[in-house]
C-alpha cells in the first residue's frame, strides 16, 4: 500500500485493527492506538483543552495531585486525590519528584505553583483554567478527570497526538473517539485565521504503521 493514499476513517481503523491482530501473537501487550492532527497554525495560535471520550480507555487510573488547603485539602482527599498539599508538594517537585499524572491547584495557590513553570509546563502539568485545572470545585474536577476526561494540545509543530484507545476496541469505537476529538479541535480554530486548518489526519497503532485518511470521513 502507497504510504501516501489516503484512506477513509474507518477502513484505516480496520486495517491497523487487522495488522495488530495478525501479529498479536508476537507482542506481549495491547497497542494503542493514536491520532495525528497537522495543523496550520502561526505561533500565537493556542489549541489545547480537555473532553471526555465517547468511549473511555482501559488505563491504569491517572494519580492526581492536588494543590489545595484548608477545606478545599480536605475535600481533595475525600474525592480520591492521590497526592493532597501546598508548599510541601511544591518543594518535593522543585527536588525532582513527579510521580503523578495530573496536577490540579485551587486559584490562590497559582501564586506559588506558578514558580514550578518551567517544570510542569515542560511535562504538560502546570494547572491552567482552561483545562479545568484551577478551580476552587476540586471535587468536579477529580470526578471527571476519574471518568477518563483527557487533555488534547498542539505541539510547538502544530501537531495534535492523542491515544484515542486499544486495538482491542472495536473500529467503531475508536471511529467514534476519532471524530468526537476532530470536531472539538474544528470548534477551536482561531478566529484570525486565514486559509486551510488541517493539514493532515493520521491512525497509528503502538507498533504499525501510519496511515493517512482523508478529513472528510470523520464529518
Amino acid at each position: 500500500m502507497n504510504k501516501d493514499q489516503l484512506l477513509q476513517a474507518k477502513e484505516a481503523l480496520d486495517l491497523l485493527n487487522n495488522i495488530s491482530n495478525n501479529d498479536g501473537a508476537k507482542l506481549k501487550f495491547v497497542e494503542g492506538v493514536e491520532i495525528h492532527i497537522n495543523l496550520n497554525l502561526k505561533a500565537k495560535h493556542t489549541i489545547r483543552d480537555t473532553m471526555i471520550l465517547p468511549h473511555t480507555i482501559e488505563t491504569a487510573e491517572k494519580r492526581i495531585l492536588v494543590f489545595a488547603k484548608g477545606d478545599k485539602a480536605t475535600e481533595a482527599q475525600n474525592s480520591g486525590a492521590a497526592f493532597v498539599g501546598d508548599n510541601d508538594l511544591i518543594e518535593r517537585i522543585k527536588g525532582g519528584w513527579m510521580d503523578f499524572d495530573i496536577a490540579i491547584a485551587t486559584p490562590d495557590m497559582m501564586k506559588d505553583v506558578g514558580k514550578l513553570g518551567p517544570v510542569l509546563g515542560r511535562r504538560g502539568l502546570m494547572p491552567n483554567p482552561k483545562t479545568g485545572t484551577v478551580t476552587f470545585d476540586i471535587k468536579g474536577a477529580i470526578e471527571e478527570f476519574k471518568k477518563g476526561k483527557i487533555e488534547f494540545r498542539a505541539d510547538k509543530a502544530g501537531i495534535i497526538h492523542l491515544k484515542i484507545g486499544k486495538v482491542s476496541m472495536s473500529a467503531d469505537q475508536l471511529f467514534d473517539n476519532a471524530k468526537a476529538l476532530f470536531h472539538e479541535v474544528l470548534r477551536r480554530k482561531p478566529s484570525d485565521l486565514k486559509g486551510e486548518y488541517v493539514r493532515s489526519i493520521a491512525f497509528s497503532s503502538t507498533m504499525g504503521p501510519g496511515l493517512k485518511i482523508t478529513h472528510q470521513s470523520l464529518n
